[in-house]
């Protein structure tokens, strides 16, 4: 695996010379970066934003093209393969003296936090987000954690911290709330995409995310040492915010927010803040991650790792595994499998147990699991409701799934998980499952037709009896030995006109010799091949 070792700028100047970044310089007001960011298919870059002191950038992850980038690959697949590498083998984290973050530093009452370009986003939002934070923690037993959150600002140095789904920051913030104390964090702002998507793999409790990282890069991740928390943050970021987590509980309104489900979510409970610290570059770029599409095509790769994880385990091969962006990069997976005897239960069961996914379908490795018509009809045609559709429920559900009843504040979620086994069913003759074949589409192109292609018209047209006859003892002796579809028939005989030998073989059936066996191929009624019919029932 190639090591990347660009930083945010060099990714940034990367996407520039790819066309891929649009430098918007004349002034714009911080109210209008998010629709701007939303109605543009390039990432914009804000120079001058109304009443603030430092530039936005926003959209860098908002396509399939520029994840890709970001993550040095030519094909989306390669990502998930980078994100293996890296959960196999991971780097440990380098920490260094001096970073760039640390050129302006603010502690105390100098911390403002309204002072950053934090913009709005939907017309319900509940207050400025901060988005694109690299979130670092520390458990006493657990050791370090990395994961990417959201803070709403409240006042210059207060924010919430949206930690309602149960993971392994929530989980620090409440053994710090039950012991009476606070829980340090720090928030990397303007890091390298690969920061962020390492840190929003969810890792098993007690596996650092930035070593994950470091094997994601092929580097390891350079990491600074806080100013006023003892703790690391990304060195390279852009700037950098020193906090802790107040020991409030779940008890502060935050929200609304867009959510990666293409909806606004709902007012949620959350801890307070407060940010002892900020340092920053001379020249600090801020990072404004967009909702949902930056956040849906960061996360998909994650998803894709872990399933194929499980499905490892469970002895499963896998052709192709497709997380839907129908299903918000979350609760959707079609996986195809090469499969054996009773496997597409086991893939069932094993793909749900994965994270917060919702709906899994596994289908055959004949099936597209990128073609929305191709899966559907392997569901119509190849699922019986009562033997192939599993539900399980009472599972572990993602908070923000509008479909659940609403909870009090804390109790976490539960809801059913459903599996579609739409394999071919054992027992089943695989041959109803043959598609629709047109016979020489290897051969005949309607493109080559407009060009003026025309077929050859010197066939061999047999007109009396005779002549039919002999056709038909010629194709009598071809399928003597062995059965032929009637097109391998026409096309043995190809010299001659297709009424020919649709005639000759009439001859054959009026004199009682044609028969079929049981997949269709035409033999002798002679034949051992011959199909038979079906007794009556009595």
């Amino acid at each position: 695996m190639t090591p990347l070792k660009e930083n945010f700028r060099q990714f940034l100047e990367r996407l520039r010379a790819s066309n891929e970044l649009i430098d918007i310089h004349q002034a714009v007001d911080i109210r209008h970066i998010a629709t701007l960011v939303d109605q543009s298919d390039k990432a914009l870059f804000f120079h001058k934003v109304i009443g603030y002191d430092i530039p936005v950038v926003s959209g860098i992850m908002r396509s399939r093209e520029r994840v890709m980038m970001s993550m040095g690959c030519d094909e989306y697949g390669q990502i998930e393969q980078r994100l293996r590498h890296g959960i196999d083998n991971p780097i440990a984290s380098r920490y260094v003296e001096t970073a760039a973050h640390k050129q302006v530093i603010m502690t105390g009452s100098e911390v403002d936090l309204f002072k950053l370009p934090i913009p709005m986003s939907s017309i319900y939002d509940g207050g400025p987000m901060i988005t694109a934070g690299v979130v670092m923690s520390s458990d006493p037993e657990y050791g370090l954690n990395s994961g990417c959150y959201r803070f709403m600002v409240k006042e210059k140095n207060l924010t919430g911290i949206d930690i309602v789904t149960p993971n392994n920051m929530r989980l620090y913030a409440q053994r710090a709330f039950e012991e009476g104390r606070s829980c340090p964090i720090s928030i990397s702002i303007g890091t390298h995409p690969i920061e962020m998507m390492g840190a929003n793999f969810r890792a098993p409790i007690g596996v650092d995310e930035m070593g994950i990282t470091g094997g994601i890069r092929g580097a390891a991740v350079e990491l600074a040492q806080c100013q006023t928390v003892d703790l690391p943050c990304v060195a390279d970021a852009e700037i950098v915010l020193e906090g802790e987590i107040l020991p409030t509980g779940w008890t502060h309104p935050e929200g609304r927010f867009g959510e990666f489900t293409r909806l606004m979510g709902g007012l949620h409970w959350n801890p307070i803040v407060r940010i002892n610290a900020v340092t920053m570059r001379k020249d600090p770029i801020y990072y404004a991650l967009h909702m949902p599409w930056e956040n849906t095509w960061m996360a998909a790769p994650t998803r894709y790792a872990s399933i194929r994880a499980a499905l490892k385990n469970a002895g499963v091969q896998v052709k192709d595994i497709n997380v839907t962006l129908g299903g918000c990069a979350f609760w959707h997976a079609i996986i195809s499998i090469r499969k054996q005897a009773g496997e597409g239960k086991n893939a069932l069961l094993a793909a749900l147990s994965v994270l917060d996914l919702k709906h899994v379908v596994v289908v055959d490795d004949d099936i597209d699991v990128f073609n929305a018509m191709d899966v559907e009809w392997a569901i119509a045609t190849r699922v019986q409701g009562d033997k192939d559709v599993i539900i399980i429920p009472g599972a572990r559900a993602k908070p923000l799934d509008p479909s659940l009843a609403v909870m009090p504040p804390g109790i976490v979620p539960t809801g059913a998980k459903v599996g579609i086994d739409a394999t071919i069913g054992e027992g089943i003759p695989k041959e109803r499952f043959e598609r629709i074949a047109y016979a020489y589409a290897d051969k005949a192109k309607i493109e080559d037709y407009k060009k003026g292609r025309a077929d050859p018209e010197d066939l061999t047209m047999l007109t009396t009896e005779q002549d039919i006859k002999q056709l038909a003892k010629k194709i009598l002796d071809v399928i003597t030995d062995k059965p032929l579809y009637y097109t391998a028939v026409a096309e043995h005989f190809k010299a001659y006109s297709f009424q020919a030998i649709a005639r000759a073989l009439g001859q054959l059936h009026a004199q009682g010799d044609l028969w079929q066996d049981a997949r269709g191929q035409l033999c002798l009624k002679s034949s051992p091949f011959a199909a038979k019919a079906p007794q009556k029932s009595q």
